[in-house]
């Protein structure tokens, strides 16, 4: 799942980066009104709207993160049930290995009983059934 955490990882830098702009657009509409009011201006339409979209452009980057954090608690979720899933998997096929290695043990052992262990020189141990 090395893709899945590189995305994962990828997609935590994009969330930081865009909370970083958000505040620091936060704190420059601070600054910017403190001016503004400290030196009595009074806006005109395009520079109030130009303040708004400080406001818009934050909450963009804020429903990008949400959108974000919900990719990444799909991963998460994902991530999860895969490695749970790839235990059972991994314990299953260690079952199945033990039992092949028991089955085929067992196997080579009666093919030895069964033929009789022609050619051997102990004869008295030949068993019939």
């Amino acid at each position: 799942m090395n893709m899945l955490s590189s995305i994962n990882e990828l997609l935590t830098h994009l969330r930081e980066v865009e909370e970083d702009t958000i505040k620091m657009s936060q704190d420059s509409m601070m600054m910017l009104s403190e001016f503004i009011e400290k030196n009595n201006i009074d806006l005109d339409e395009s520079a109030a709207q130009a303040l708004q979209y400080q406001d818009i452009i934050s909450q963009q980057l804020t429903a990008s993160i949400e959108a974000i954090n919900s990719v990444q608690q799909s991963i998460n979720i994902f991530e999860n049930a895969y490695e749970s899933d790839e235990k059972i998997v991994n314990d299953s096929l260690e079952k199945l290995n033990v039992k092949l290695i028991s089955t085929l043990t067992i196997a080579k052992d009666r093919r030895e009983a069964f033929s009789g262990k022609l050619g051997s020189n102990d004869q008295d141990e030949i068993e019939f059934f």
